[in-house]
Order: C-alpha cells, then structure tokens, then sequence
C-alpha cells in the first residue's frame, strides 16, 4: 500500500502538547505524501489524537472511532489510527474493545509515525506503547498558523497529582537541549514565524535531568536560562511559555521576564484548589499561601500582567467550604482565566478508587458557580484595556466577520480589529480597544502599516 494520492485527516482532542503531536505527525504523514483532508469521513487515514484528562474527552473519541469503523467494513483500506493519551493508557486491551484499528502509540511515539506505518502497510496490527527515550524531533510539523508556533521543549512529567493521568501516559521527564530548541527556533523564524509558545506539562522542570550545575547550586540548564538564549533569535517577535507548576516557580524566573521584552506578560500557572487540606491530597506539593506570594511577586515586577490558571472542583472529599476557598481565591487573585472542570476519576490514578467521590450533581453544581464566577473576573479584567492601544501579533482572518482580523495582545487577550489580513498577517499593530468583553476584546488599528 502506498501514499500517492491518499489522503488523512488529523483529530486531536486535548492540550497544547496533543496540538503540538499532530503538527508533528501532520508532518509526516505530508512528508510520506499524504494530502490533508477536511473531512474525517473521505479521508484515507483516520487519527484520533487523544486525552484522558477527562472522561467525556475520552468517551468522545470512542464515538467517532465508532463511525469509522462502520466505514472501514465497507473499505478495508482504511487506516485507522489512536495516538495520544488514551492510547497509551489503554495500550492492547484497545484491540479487544476496537479491533479495526490498525495502529495504537502513545504521545512518545509521535516522531516515529512513518516507521509504525510503515508496518502496518506490510500487513501488521501495531501497538507502540513502551516506553522509549524520545529521539531529537527532526520532523517539520505541519503548522496549523503560519504566525505562531508550538515548541516542545521538555516532554513527560515527573509528579505523582493523585487525580492526573499524565505522567502514566507521557512518561518521564526528558529535555530537548537547548541547542535542538535554538535550532528549531532558528528555522521558525527563517520560515517567517513571529511568535513561538515553549510548551512542557511541567516547563518549570526543563533542564533538571540534563547534567551539569552551577556554583550556586542550581541546575546549569532552566527555563529561565533557555529563555535568556534563545532571545537574540532575529525574527521572532513574542515568546510565550505554558504551562507552569506553582511547586517550582521562581523569582529569577519573573525577573528574567521582566529584563526580556520579547517575553510576553502572560503567565499560566494552575493552582488547582484554594484549600490546603485538598491541595495536600491532590500532592500538588504548595500551598495556598505560597500561590498568592508567586501571583504577588508576579504584580510586584509586571502590574499589568495577565495570569491565567487551572480549576478542578469536586475532588473527592471537597467540603463546601473548601470548595468556597477556590472561590475566594479566585475573587482575591482577580485572574485574567481559568480553566476550570469537574473533578474526573482516571485510570490508575489514586483518587479514582477513593471511597469519598462526589455526586455528579454536587460537581456539577460547584463547576456552574466556579464558571459564573470566573467569567465576572475576566470581564472585570478585560475592563482595564477599554480606550488603551494594545500591541496585537495579527494572525488570521476573523472566521465569523471576514471583514476583520483577529491576534492577541502581549498579555494573550484575542483581539478583532477592521483590518487586510493579507496585509496585516504576521505585522504587530497597535490597536486603540473600544470592546471589552470576557475573554476578548475589540478595537481599531490607531495606525497604517508601512
């Protein structure tokens, strides 16, 4: 079986790391001459990119997979693929539930996609779910902007949160070295990105298992340090990172965002609970009050800074008044957004077999009022950028108003604005705000480009 004129399409469901993978394998399967389809029902190649965070993710792609393998009893030549999460979590008890896949990898795998293809087009039914060290990515994903682009800089995840699934499906912590990352930066910016997001499920871990420390004790290789050398890059205009874990975020690390302009004002750090008996049962490993000294450390050098977080409410054993705490938190902090969902019991993971789970109705409940409330804070934020002009990194034409373009300002608030996106994709423009609403705003270019 060949690639000429075959045709895939690509669903991810799940974070920022899922989005980066399929670029990745996007890629690839480009690169083996597979043309990108619109329509998962028409397309060749099926893959399901997947997340087990939560379980409606999870049960969302066992309906899909359903759809298509009805398609596949009517042409056998259809290759159908899980990668991701679920597929590691699951592994080969996925053929007993869903025979008709021909290829099963976990997020490790990614890179190596064409191999694994390639066995399944000499006749075999593939499970790649061991653990591996990942080999240094030399596959040119396939961008979904041709503005910003993801940069994984260290996979895997090396903390034991009670209620996360991650570090079974993702592996142990393994860091690009920070040539690979300047290299791949370099090449972003010859290709004429503006903008690049480093992404790791704990970034603040990057470096601690590369070798080597400094005199002071510290590890010779950290995100604070990579950020520094990466900055001289000519071309790239905005650097992002996500996402952050309170238990190692540091002051050096907020100073370093401070003394370099091209990092963007724009912090994502999840606190998960504003209680600390539920923080100590979820092993986040901080407290409370060490999360508002990281979000009154980040004010004290960047005021206008935008922070953004992470929610879960209804973990097992959760008290109305712990669950009030969250919200008082939330009040006190004023975050620019959360994230939030209802606690979801994962495979192998402590909390699930707890005997203290909630009902789906209190869960429910907390995630309307959490919701409710987080929407009036960013609303409330938002307010502070009406009449100011906004530096906007133009992206793309607005989907919904094609007379508009849209970007997002340095604190990473998505703004629409009247405006050529052939003229404008790539440039940032200064925007005088006149809209501000929850999680966007709406203004006008204040000046023409050159």
């Amino acid at each position: 079986m060949t690639s000429i004129d075959r045709s895939y399409h690509i669903t991810t469901f799940g974070c920022q790391m899922n989005k980066a993978d399929s670029e990745r394998m996007g890629g690839i399967l480009e690169d083996m001459g597979f043309q990108w389809s619109d329509d998962p029902f028409t397309a060749d190649l099926v893959l399901y990119n997947t997340c087990t965070i939560r379980d409606l993710a999870e049960q969302k792609v066992y309906s899909y997979l359903g759809k298509q393998t009805r398609r596949k009893k009517d042409n056998p030549d259809l290759v159908l693929i899980m990668a991701g999460c679920v597929a590691q979590q699951e592994g080969e008890a996925l053929l007993r539930r869903i025979p008709e896949l021909d290829l099963i990898m976990g997020p490790q795998h990614a890179n190596r996609l064409e191999d694994l293809l390639q066995q399944v087009f000499s006749g075999a039914q593939v499970v790649a779910t061991e653990p591996i060290h990942i080999i240094e990515d030399i596959t040119k994903p396939r961008r979904d902007s041709s503005v910003t682009a993801w940069v994984n800089v260290i996979y895997g995840c090396n903390e034991r949160c009670t209620y996360c699934v991650v570090p079974n499906v993702r592996g142990v912590e393994q860091s690009r070295t920070p040539e690979a990352i300047r290299a791949e930066i370099k090449e972003l910016a010859r290709q004429g990105y503006k903008e690049v997001t480093l992404l790791g499920q704990n970034i603040d871990a990057y470096g601690r298992d590369l070798p080597g420390s400094t005199v002071e004790g510290r590890h010779s290789h950290t995100l604070t340090d990579l950020l520094y050398y990466i900055h001289d890059i000519e071309g790239i205009e905005r650097i992002r990172f996500a996402t952050s874990h309170p238990r190692y975020f540091t002051e050096r690390l907020i100073k370093a965002c401070t003394e370099l302009p091209k990092v963007c004002e724009h912090f994502h750090v999840p606190f998960q609970s504003g209680d600390n008996d539920i923080l100590k049962a979820m092993s986040r490993g901080y407290t409370h009050e060490k999360y508002r000294r990281i979000v009154d450390t980040i004010r004290k050098y960047m005021p206008d800074a935008s922070i953004s977080a992470d929610a879960i409410v209804g973990f097992p054993g959760e008290t109305e008044e712990q669950f009030e705490r969250t919200l008082e938190l939330i009040a006190d902090v004023g975050f620019d957004m959360v994230n939030t969902a209802a606690y979801s019991p994962r495979p192998n993971t402590p909390a699930a077999v707890w005997t203290n789970q909630l009902s789906e109705e209190i869960k429910l409940d907390r995630l309307q009022r959490i919701n409710h409330l987080v929407s009036q804070t960013a609303i409330e934020r938002s307010g502070r950028y009406l009449d100011r002009v906004e530096s906007v990194l133009v992206e793309e034409r607005n989907a919904k108003n094609t007379d508009q373009v849209l970007g997002r300002t340095g604190g990473n608030r998505l703004t629409f604005f009247n405006g050529d996106i052939e003229e404008l994709r790539g440039k940032v423009v200064p925007v005088k705000i006149t809209e501000a609403r929850a999680f966007s705003l709406t203004g006008d270019m204040v000046t023409k480009i050159e």
